[in-house]
């Protein structure tokens, strides 16, 4: 797929951003360079290695999750703009 100063101009529209000239030829630039570089890893052969979800060792370094007694709702509400029957109070945004 060709990039050219035209479809950077026609997706810049549609993400409603304004490029110069200058810009828009930069762009068109780089991105056919990165389309290139994704054509060439079609052409790598992955058959012999495995799939890995990343590239390092890891381990789970999250706490064990153990219950607890909760702040009381008095504590919790206490800076709470506009507190509601025990609950926070939010303006209504859907008609």
């Amino acid at each position: 797929m060709a990039i050219n100063k035209e479809v950077v101009d026609h997706v810049a529209y549609l993400a409603r951003i304004q490029l110069s000239e200058e810009e828009t030829g930069k762009l068109a630039k780089q991105l056919e360079g990165i389309v290139a570089f994704i054509d060439a890893l079609k052409d790598v052969t992955v058959e012999h290695i495995s799939p890995t979800s990343h590239i390092l060792p890891m381990q789970n370094v999250l706490r064990e999750d153990i219950p607890c007694q909760s702040l009381p709702i008095d504590k919790v509400l206490m800076n709470a703009p506009q507190p509601e029957g025990g609950f926070f109070g939010v303006p209504k945004i859907i008609e």
